[in-house]
């Protein structure tokens, strides 16, 4: 058994499809998305047998996209269970979906002025305390309506029952109730961006018992007697905790940079009204607040950070800080998932229903893709068998063998990090002059090209004469 085999019974072998054999089809097809990633059935299984087996899967009206998401993340809660906690950012985003005859059932994303269709959805991903991704740990669809409702009345009017925060609200109630279920004894850690910011996700938060940081958008009244007083300018005021350095990833626009930035902390009772009820309430959290100094640049950093965690050291604040910093992962795994390793958005499937199927098990193989990169990069000392079966390291280091430098040493049980960068050799990394460490792309191209060779490793292997 290869390790996408394995993998992929991890993952979904426990998943309630209502007959095992389904159970046993959705392992095999996220074993096959993994050796084949691609947004497209028919380029995933090349056999027609097996390509009309898959599509008989996705179009099944006994299998709904619901159980098969449950199934991946209580195997993610599984893994959560052996850490002492995690990181779990929460982040929306959209998959864009043609539909040129306007025959789907796909709602409208972006603005209505662009017509563009395709589905919406918040995911929660897990992440060992190291920033390792241990898989998706909350997956939430909704579909918006094709045409603009154009609602009388204004967001601030409506209840959070007709609002997309529902949807938010549900991702983050999905992760407690599988973390409860399935690793009781590990606290979260929620990192949220300011598009979460709502007063009804911040009591959501305070009330599960997880840790949380958001990135506050909106100002704030302090609850305090007196003249009024604003939580951001209250916490400019702050004196100064230190000055701490972060490198910043490359953005579209942005090439990556060490930041320093300025720490401010405070312990805040915030002034929550709800417009709608126009009542109020207090609560109480923390907030940190990071200035980038001696850059004059776009995309200057200036964050407003509200936490449950304490902060009122610079060791304490500045844990909040690198804390948020994983919120960046999710942001590379939609990546990975929609336009990268597995191009999700190619997909060519007719149904909201369908689409969700199959996108859940890419999303998985997204996942575990992201995972071997950031294993590579954080632990890079561990034996390359903690994430590849035997085989495959075998195959790999023969590989490698026969390409290796006239005086490289190749050694026969890699690291991690060795394998990874041999993988991505494989898919065409070339080293610095691809830009960076081994990503997700190439990755996902050398584990394809590895296959064959570790199917012809097992037919050579004496074992295998043997049987």
């Amino acid at each position: 058994m290869d390790s996408w085999s394995s993998w992929a019974n991890d993952v979904f072998g426990e998943a309630q499809l209502g007959d095992c054999r389904r159970t046993t089809r959705l392992v095999w097809m996220a074993a096959q998305a993994g050796r084949h990633p691609s947004g497209r059935i028919s380029e995933v299984f090349s056999d027609d047998a097996e390509r009309q087996g898959a599509y008989d899967f996705v179009e099944s009206r006994y299998v709904r996209a619901d159980a098969i998401g449950r199934a991946l993340t209580a195997s993610t809660a599984q893994r959560c269970a052996q850490q002492p906690w995690v990181y779990v950012p929460v982040d929306s985003t959209s998959i864009k979906l043609w539909d040129g005859k306007g025959t789907k059932d796909f709602g409208a994303i972006g603005t209505y002025h662009s017509g563009a269709t395709g589905l919406k959805l918040y995911s929660a991903l897990a992440l060992d305390p190291s920033g390792t991704p241990l898989g998706v740990a909350g997956l939430v669809w909704w579909c918006r309506p094709r045409i603009n409702p154009r609602l009388r009345r204004p967001s601030y009017r409506r209840p959070v029952a007709e609002k997309e925060t529902k949807y938010l609200l549900q991702c983050i109630e999905q992760v407690r109730q599988q973390m409860e279920q399935h690793a009781p004894g590990v606290r979260c850690w929620f990192q949220l961006d300011r598009g979460c910011d709502a007063q009804s996700v911040l009591r959501q938060l305070h009330d599960s018992g997880h840790w949380f940081t958001v990135r506050a958008h909106s100002d704030r009244r302090i609850a305090a007697s007196g003249a009024r007083r604003w939580f951001k300018k209250t916490l400019r005021q702050q004196p100064l905790l230190g000055i701490r350095a972060i490198e910043l990833p490359a953005r579209e626009g942005r090439p990556a940079r060490r930041a320093k930035l300025a720490v401010r902390s405070a312990q805040l009772t915030l002034r929550l009204h709800d417009k709608r009820t126009k009542r109020s309430s207090p609560l109480q959290l923390n907030a940190v607040l990071v200035n980038e100094i001696g850059y004059k640049g776009p995309g200057k950093i200036e964050w407003y950070l509200l936490t449950n965690c304490a902060v009122a050291t610079l060791q304490q604040a500045w844990r909040v800080v690198q804390g948020y910093t994983q919120r960046w992962r999710i942001e590379e795994y939609y990546k990975t998932w929609k336009t990268g390793a597995c191009d999700v958005e190619d997909c060519q499937l007719h149904s909201t229903e369908h689409v969700q199927r199959w996108a859940t098990i890419l999303s998985a193989v997204a996942a575990r893709i992201e995972r071997l990169k950031y294993l590579a990069r954080n632990k890079p000392d561990e034996p390359a068998t903690v994430e590849l079966s035997v085989d495959e390291v075998r195959a790999l280091v023969l590989l490698h063998t026969r390409r290796k430098k006239r005086n490289e040493i190749v050694p026969h049980n890699p690291t991690i990090a060795q394998a990874t960068l041999w993988i991505a050799q494989l898919g065409g990394y070339t080293g610095r002059s691809s830009g960076g460490p081994p990503g997700s792309i190439t990755i996902a191209r050398g584990l394809n090209e590895l296959k064959p060779a570790v199917e012809m490793f097992r037919m050579l292997s004496p074992q295998s004469r043997m049987r």
